[in-house]
């Protein structure tokens, strides 16, 4: 299978953008990451692609998955057979929010 050209639009720290980066890991497959926190011209960048505000927002060989979770870009890439299945596991929740550790990090870390 040809490797699929990836761009993923993430927070630093995310459940979401975690799931995200977990299934992308799952195939091995390469990304280009875009950090909407910790670059704000690059989350303006997303809402002008996606048309909407949320993330994450993933463009897998020029589509656009705007509010994607983890579990939503694995049932895509496996509908359009981008990916086959795998039995490998993930070490994060593939649709789940921030924590409020999380949350709490974000705080300190003024983002």
């Amino acid at each position: 299978m040809d490797k699929p050209e990836i761009t993923a639009y993430l927070k630093t720290f995310c459940g979401w953008s975690n799931g995200v980066r977990a299934v992308l890991g799952k195939y091995d497959l390469p990304y280009t990451e875009k950090d909407i926190i910790k670059n704000p011209e690059l989350r303006f960048e997303m809402e002008q692609l996606s048309g909407q505000p949320l993330s994450p927002s993933v463009i897998v060989n020029g589509v656009m998955l705007a509010d994607i979770s983890g579990e939503e870009l694995e049932q895509y890439m496996l509908e359009q057979g981008i990916v086959g299945n795998s039995e490998k596991e993930t070490d994060v929740p593939l649709n789940s929010a921030c924590t409020d550790e999380q949350h709490a990090s974000m705080v300190k870390m003024n983002l």
